[in-house]
Parts: C-alpha cells; sequence; structure tokens
C-alpha cells in the first residue's frame, strides 16, 4: 500500500459497519440546530482528512463531474476497499470525508449493499446546491463502480 493510501486506511472505517458510521453522522448533524453549524461541521471534517500526495494530484485521478476540483483513488485487498479522497472546496472535502467514514475499509459487497441514507437522514439533499449534489453522487459512483470492480 502506497504511503499516502495508508494514512486514509488507519483513519477508515472508523465504525464497524457502513450502517454503524451512518447512525453515527445522523448523531453527529443531529447535534447542530441549523445549516451554518452543520456547514460548519462539514468544514471541519474536511480539515480532518489526511494530506493527499501531490502526485496523486493528476488528471488521471481527477472526478469529472464536480464544479470543485476533487482528487480520489481506490486500493484493494482481498477483503477490502481503501479510497483516498481531497477537494479544492472545504465543504466538498467533508462531504468526501462522510463519504469515506461510510464506505472506505469495507468489503465490496458491504459497499454496494449500502445505499447512502446518511445523506437523506442529515438533510444534505435538502441543503446542498445542485453543483455540490453532483459532486457528491460522482463521489458515490466512483465507490460504487470500484465495488462493483472488486466484487
Amino acid at each position: 500500500m502506497e504511503a499516502g493510501m495508508s494514512e486514509f486506511a488507519a483513519m477508515f472505517p472508523m465504525e464497524p459497519t457502513a450502517a454503524d458510521a451512518q447512525r453515527a453522522i445522523a448523531g453527529e448533524f443531529a447535534f447542530f440546530s441549523d445549516w451554518s453549524e452543520r456547514y460548519q461541521y462539514l468544514i471541519d471534517l474536511g480539515r480532518k482528512l489526511p494530506p493527499f500526495p501531490e502526485h496523486w494530484k493528476s488528471e488521471e485521478n481527477r472526478l469529472h463531474g464536480c464544479q470543485s476540483v476533487v482528487w480520489i483513488v481506490s486500493s484493494a485487498d482481498a477483503s477490502k476497499l481503501d479510497f483516498a479522497a481531497v477537494s479544492d472546496s472545504s465543504i466538498v472535502s467533508g462531504l468526501i470525508f462522510l463519504a469515506l467514514r461510510v464506505y472506505s475499509g469495507r468489503p465490496p459487497a458491504e459497499i454496494l449493499a449500502t445505499a447512502p441514507d446518511y445523506i437523506d437522514a442529515v438533510g444534505l439533499s435538502k441543503h446542498l446546491s445542485p453543483t455540490r449534489s453532483n459532486g457528491l453522487q460522482a463521489v458515490l459512483d466512483f465507490i460504487s463502480d470500484a465495488a462493483r470492480r472488486a466484487a
């Protein structure tokens, strides 16, 4: 495993299952009374992402379909898929953190069996701009495609 990926792999998964991660995310967002606080929390989460190696910031690893710039890579072994990603947007980096929390470090079958219910549970679907929603969907599609290839 490459040096940068090992930092992401050490961070995720944070919970035993994807379902546990989604419940934890919903619980954390429930603490905030308004969306300005939730956006600040997303920004804070994005800052917790490990450093993304500069040499990964290539056109090959760029995720298209996002207004902001997103780079994402995956690594698979026999039992799990790990993902590393970052954005030039602080809110999008927070959305990436949430997606990695749910899906990174999990077996392909668990990834494919887990719908991103946390998006509706915390109200993201109603409060993200269309461009951020499209970017989040592109990240989730990349994760699903990688899981299908590995399954």
